[in-house]
């Protein structure tokens, strides 16, 4: 499956298709990854323009998730009947017109509707993007284009609360919005410089009863969460969508386990790392997604932080896993994942622990900074050993596969983190007592992170070591935890 002109050779130098192709993917993924990131910091701005409490809040933040974390495996099978380059031009289009609708949202209600439809079209940019690297480079090539894929997106989590902290003081948070516009038309000038997609494959079909019962059973018990809050579990509007969506939930799985082209399929838990991973995953980035919703949010309406300087607080974090993931891949790929996913995410831990000596006035340097700093530590010990160990317990004919369910996870862990953030809080809105037991909270699901990599992952056998295969494992190829 490729585009037009072959996948590259191992040669150094790129080609023009290359080029352009890289280009492509940076720039779409880059457009997701940045409005993931930027909306934490406006989100007291839009609350104190279009009203609404914590729950409004989550429901910004959790309309993108929910909708992007129930598309992204959908978005694998509609690149294999349509096209790559197909998909990304529907999501590039799809993402820049529902940009302008949140940016000129009248209602919080219209904005929570706009963030859903971004979230739909975000998730046909990501795996796309990516796809369309794997399918025009083959061997050292792929690693260097691959590596400038992960830096670009890597910038977009340093750049994204920055911007839109500048842009929020500075103009309104509607630009946070607009900013949007210019890197697609961009994006959309570069597309139409690649070559022609692949044929539509024989056979390939969607799993579109699979979809629709995801969006149900997440969708719905993501509603329970956030509205108990104002509702109370008693109510109807709580307790029937909470059934309704676990029982989808249930469905879905009994599903998955018979559709002949499953959106997700099932066979891939059996690979022990990799059904590990992922439950590790779920907890980490759970706990990552609910402690930055949180600090942004403390750190504007109870710290009085500036939306710009809410943004800085957290860029240390970000510039030690730039610095330090590839460090901590490289040891990861001599001795093995599981003491660093066993480590970093306890490390993470005491690093929101750190944050129960907040303040009301949270000073940045005395209590802010080396939180941050001690978190920032553990995830970059973290996320390249727990990326090598997922990806590399699956044969690499199945990594684009692996790579998504992965991202998903990621996704729906956030989603429902954030929904559980006004009850963990205890209250509609977030104040310092509030704060310190979602930071708690946030802190043991990092420590059961650690624990259940300590518990369950396998570092791969040494190449010197008896290849004895485990009966619950697919054996990883030479280097690909490295």
């Amino acid at each position: 499956m490729q585009l037009t002109g072959g996948m590259a050779t191992g040669s150094a130098a790129m080609t023009r298709q290359q080029k352009y192709v890289v280009a492509v993917a940076v720039l779409a993924s880059f457009i997701s990854f940045l409005d993931a990131t930027v909306i934490n910091v406006a989100l007291p701005a839009i609350s104190r323009e279009l009203g609404g409490g914590l729950a409004s809040q989550q429901w910004v933040v959790d309309s993108y998730l929910l909708t992007l974390g129930a598309v992204i495996l959908l978005a694998g099978s509609l690149s294999d009947v349509y096209g790559r380059k197909k998909v990304l031009l529907a999501g590039l289009i799809g993402f820049g017109v529902s940009s302008l609708a949140c940016a000129f949202a009248p209602t919080i209600e219209f904005l929570i509707v706009a963030r859903g439809v971004q979230g739909i079209a975000g998730a046909l940019l990501v795996p796309s993007s990516l796809a369309l690297i794997l399918a025009n480079f083959s061997g050292p090539g792929q690693g260097r284009a691959i590596g400038t894929w992960t830096a670009f997106t890597s910038v977009a989590n340093i750049a994204g609360p920055i911007v839109g902290g500048v842009l929020v003081d500075t103009l309104s948070w509607r630009y946070v919005f607009i900013i949007n516009v210019l890197p697609i038309a961009v994006t959309l000038f570069l597309l139409m410089k690649l070559e022609h997609d692949h044929a539509r494959l024989p056979g390939a079909r969607i799993d579109y009863v699979g979809a629709v019962l995801g969006v149900i059973g997440l969708g719905f018990p993501v509603f329970a969460l956030i509205e108990q809050a104002n509702f109370g579990w008693g109510s109807p509007v709580v307790f029937v969508p909470l059934a309704v969506g676990a029982v989808a939930l249930v469905v879905f799985v009994l599903w998955e386990r018979r559709a002949p082209q499953p959106m997700l399929p099932l066979e891939l838990f059996r690979v022990r790392n990799f059904s590990v991973g992922n439950v590790a995953t779920f907890l980490i980035y759970g706990a990552l997604s609910l402690g930055f919703f949180s600090v942004a949010v403390f750190l504007q309406q109870v710290a009085g932080y500036s939306a710009t300087w809410a943004g800085f607080a957290m860029v240390p974090t970000s510039i030690l896993l730039i610095t330090l993931s590839s460090l901590f891949g490289r040891l990861s790929g001599r001795v093995g994942p599981r003491l660093f996913m066993t480590v970093g995410p306890i490390v993470a831990g005491v690093g929101f622990l750190l944050m129960l000596r907040f303040s009301g006035e949270a000073p940045y340097l005395t209590e802010v900074l080396p939180a941050v700093v001690v978190f920032g530590l553990g995830m970059a010990i973290t996320v390249a050993p727990l990326t090598a160990a997922i990806l590399g317990a699956i044969d690499p004919a199945r990594s684009g596969i692996a790579s998504a369910v992965n991202n998903a996870v990621s996704r729906v862990a956030g989603l429902i983190a954030v929904a559980l953030a006004s009850v963990v809080a205890g209250m509609t809105v977030l104040d310092l007592v509030g704060f310190h037991r979602v930071v708690l909270v946030t802190a043991l699901f990092f420590f059961a992170g650690g624990v259940v990599s300590l518990i369950g992952i396998r570092n791969p056998r040494h190449p010197a070591d008896p290849a004895v295969p485990e009966p619950d494992a697919q054996p990883a190829p030479s280097g690909s935890s490295a």
